[in-house]
């Protein structure tokens, strides 16, 4: 089994980090998408089969969570996996991604382990399938 999966981050250099830690992380991977904003990625989510999301919380044109929103907004892309990679780490802001439906939260800097660890908690144990 292999994971389309979805880079949101205004950052390329974070978006190279995430798919460089997803291939060191051995996350079995169809495709990896990329988008600037959230507004390119619920584009993206629209046009691809995608399976899980990556996604900053600060971004230019369309947050992390304005996407999230419009993603429970809508019957096909509110089941969709969003797991957030940021630096801010509020308890509260965390607490309020969660009643969003965020299913997990990752604080940069983000190492192979860990991101497997949640994939594999967000995904279930892709090993045993």
């Amino acid at each position: 089994m292999s994971f389309n999966i979805l880079i949101v981050d205004d950052s390329k250099t974070i978006r190279s980090v995430i798919k460089k830690t997803i291939q060191i992380a051995e996350v079995p991977v169809g495709e990896i998408f990329e988008a600037t904003n959230g507004e390119e990625g619920l584009q993206q989510m629209k046009d691809n089969w995608i399976d899980l999301v990556f996604a900053d919380i600060n971004m230019p044109v369309m947050t992390g969570i304005e996407m999230i929103e419009k993603m429970d907004a809508d019957q096909i892309l509110e089941k969709m996996p969003v797991i957030i990679v940021s630096t801010e780490g509020s308890k509260t802001r965390i607490e309020e991604l969660f009643k969003k439906g965020v299913r997990a939260y990752i604080r940069k800097p983000i190492t192979p382990e860990m991101l497997r660890n949640v994939v594999k908690d967000v995904m279930g144990d892709y090993d045993e399938q």
